[in-house]
């Protein structure tokens, strides 16, 4: 069982501040309270201040002093009943444990970025769905991203990303794989970084991502945007996209929502996992993007869902993309019950902090760029700053 100091509330408007720039350009009228989002639990702001800065989650100065101290009393009461806890059922793994492996790694991250914002492995370090996927990583952890430890790394990335959107039509990279997860980035930094240039970005991102949708046969995506065939991986990144960029406000048709969701269905075999670009051949990966696409669609009540899940649960995970499984397995089994991920966690946490090499980082085939980020991400759900990782 986790401590008062462990396992803290927190309000999801105080998580995405609301500056400026989000005023200006956000469709919803009023920030989500802490109510209406739900509880969410993280890490001790006490950890957070031994690192040296706050979570932001202590940026609440901005909501009023009266909400610092309601926060407060959430936070250092010694039973919350409305926080969820973490790590749930088991104490052979710490916060303090986690935050070791995950802030060496983003100090890997942090040190190996090159001044033009990308990194400088090749081919992959250069691509837009790597350098977004590192920024998410930092993110993840809650630092504040305009002031803290990874700020310029961060904006650096950021204004990497945005070199690579074609202004006429919000295409970001050479893929799709690019852009869904480019688009991921986006979203989550919407509402977090003070950047005027976020807004209208993360709009055209959508509606390439919706356009690409209409002119598909299949209604869904594969590696460009006028690809006319769909697979359920390039299909993923765009679905997850789509989802975060609604938590940020941003209008998505809910057409596309379920569109995307047919597609999906339609990729399910009898054994209930998920194939590439038909109902057959399923794996781990791919069953894990499907679980979470419909967890995010708010299907883990359906049965198709619990059929995905009882797959995923007995496949392996494929030595050759690794990382890419546990970035959505990790995500799949936290949406499907905190008794599942808490068993997955304990199991990837173990994993990744003997697997870890000595400067931060981690090897794939990938390259240690991504199987860093990637690694990063399958653990950041102990801190669940990110509106995406919200149950």
């Amino acid at each position: 069982m986790t401590t008062a100091r462990e396992s803290t509330f927190w309000s999801a408007a105080a998580r995405s501040r609301f500056s400026s720039n989000v005023r200006k350009h956000r469709r919803l009228e009023s920030p989500r309270n802490c109510r209406a989002a739900g509880p969410v639990t993280c890490f001790s702001e006490e950890a957070h201040l031994k690192r040296g800065v706050l979570p932001p989650h202590s940026k609440i100065v901005r909501c009023g002093f009266l909400s610092l101290i309601i926060v407060a009393l959430f936070c250092f009461s010694s039973v919350s009943v409305l926080a969820q806890e973490l790590f749930q059922g088991g104490g052979e793994i710490s916060p303090s444990q986690v935050d070791r492996v995950y802030v060496k790694g983003l100090q890997y991250l942090a040190k190996s970025q090159i001044p033009e914002g990308r990194w400088n492995e090749m081919p992959y370090g250069a691509e837009p769905a790597v350098v977004s996927l590192a920024l998410v990583s930092m993110l993840a952890h809650g630092d504040d991203p305009n002031t803290g430890p990874y700020a310029l790394t961060i904006k650096r990335g950021l204004d990497y990303v945005l070199k690579q959107m074609n202004q006429s039509t919000g295409y970001i990279g050479r893929s799709m794989y690019n852009h869904g997860f480019s688009t991921l980035f986006l979203a989550e930094a919407y509402g977090q970084l003070e950047d005027d240039r976020l807004g209208p970005a993360l709009e055209k991102a959508v509606r390439l991502i919706t356009s690409s949708q209409v002119r598909n046969p299949f209604s869904a995506w594969r590696y460009s945007p006028e690809s006319v065939d769909a697979d359920t991986t390039v299909s993923g990144a765009q679905m997850v996209a789509l989802f975060a960029a609604r938590n940020a406000g941003i209008s998505v048709p809910e057409e596309a929502i379920q569109k995307g969701i047919a597609f999906f269905l339609k990729c399910q075999t009898p054994e209930g996992g998920f194939g590439y670009t038909s109902a057959t051949a399923p794996n781990g990966a791919r069953t894990a993007i499907g679980c979470l696409v419909l967890a995010l669609a708010k299907e883990k009540k359906s049965n198709a869902f619990d059929r995905a899940f009882a797959f995923l649960k007995t496949a392996p995970g494929d030595a050759s993309y690794q990382q890419y499984y546990l970035y959505y397995a990790a995500q799949a089994f936290f949406q499907a019950s905190p008794e599942a991920w808490n068993d997955f966690n304990k199991k990837n946490v173990k994993t990744l902090a003997s697997t870890q090499n000595d400067d931060g980082s981690w090897d794939g085939q990938f390259g240690p760029t991504f199987s860093t980020a990637a690694s990063l991400l399958s653990l950041a759900l102990n801190y669940r700053y990110l509106p995406i990782y919200e149950r």
